[in-house]
Formats: C-alpha cells, structure tokens, sequence
C-alpha cells in the first residue's frame, strides 16, 4: 500500500512540473519558460536565514556520458553552474517544490551531507519548478543545507540524462571524478544507509 501511495505521489509531481513548464494555445501544447526569479532579496533572506550552501561551479570540461552543457542559476543567489563542469563523486538529486516524496526523503540526503559530504558531495537540482520560494520553505522545512541548483523553465527537461526524472520525482543521478554519469535511480529513500547504499551501487565507494 505505501509504494502504491508512493508511485501516486511521484505522478502528481511530474504532472504537476509539466503543468507549470507549459501553457495551452489554440494550437496545442506550447512550452516556454517562464519568468520566474531564482535570485531576489527575499529568497536570499530565506537561504541565509536556511544557511542552505551556495552553489559550486566546476572545474571540468564536457565529457561523454557526462552531464549537458547546460548553464543554470543557483537556487536562492550564488553563482550560476554549468552542469557539464561538475566533477564527482556526487550525489545529484532532482526534487520539487511540490512533490511529497522529495519531502520524505530529503532529511536522509541532509544527514549524508552532513556524514559523508566532504567525501560525496550532495547537489540538489530543484527540476522544472517555478516556486522558488516554496522550494526554499521545503529546503527550511526539511533541514537541507547542501546547495540547489535551479531549473525554473524546464531546460533539463529536453536532455536525455534527465529522461528518467519525466517518470516521476525525486531522481538521483551519480557523477564520478571524471564527471561521467555513472548510474540513475528513483528516489524515495527512507534512511541515511538507503542512500550509502545507492552510492556503493553507482559510484563503487564504501562509507
């Protein structure tokens, strides 16, 4: 019953995200990106206040099998990041304003930043969302202080990398050293070990 209820929750979350990336016109589906602020006073105020990290831009270049070049903000102000200069071992977790199971789980990533994160590092992608600040409430809500990167109009929605998130969120992917993407997998962990194992599985390292 609860991974029916689960599997429920991660539905509402993509058609909730496709709704928001989206606008209807006489001629069908037209998507655009929308106006939406990732960097005000406010939403400063709200991070500092979190203490939720900046964003870390990388040092590498584009590799195969490695995440899109793709330049996006950081949630809340901080320095924007190209996604194909991020260099591993990481954790990347894609979640939503909206979405219960991003909730649920989010404590378990917080607790392995705090164990793990000067060996893994934790980077959060609030995907295709156009609520900042509610994605910041839930970040507050939830403890979360590794750092967000932003994807307001939906431009990682297109890239084949990403296609697993368009199923259902929360998503990880797993970047290794060389910036490679190492394994996918659908989130919705309940406990620091459940993710310790995930990277064991993806990344090949033990904590």
């Amino acid at each position: 019953m609860r991974k029916l209820f689960v599997a429920v929750l991660l539905v509402a979350c993509v058609a909730a995200g496709a709704m928001a990336w989206s606008s209807m016109s006489g001629d069908g589906i037209v998507v655009r990106p929308p106006d939406v602020q990732v960097d005000t006073p406010e939403l400063r105020a709200a991070k500092d206040r979190i203490g939720m990290l900046d964003c870390e831009p990388g040092t590498g270049e584009a590799v195969a099998g490695g995440l899109p070049a793709v330049t996006l903000p950081c949630l809340g102000g901080g320095p924007d990041v190209e996604l194909a200069s991020l260099r591993g071992p990481a954790v990347i977790n894609l979640w939503q304003a909206r979405c219960e199971p991003c909730r649920l789980e989010m404590p378990a990533l917080e607790a392995f930043h705090q164990e793990y994160g000067d060996q893994v590092a934790v980077i959060g992608i609030d995907f295709n969302d156009v609520q900042p600040a509610a994605a910041l409430a839930l970040a507050e809500e939830t403890g979360v202080t590794y750092p967000s990167i932003a994807d307001p109009g939906g431009d990682l929605m297109t890239e084949d990398v990403f296609a697993i998130a368009r199923r259902g969120l929360p998503v990880f992917l797993f970047v290794d050293a060389d910036g490679t993407v190492t394994g996918q997998a659908s989130g919705g962990v309940d406990s620091l070990d459940e993710v310790k194992e995930l990277v064991a599985q993806h990344l090949g390292i033990t904590l």
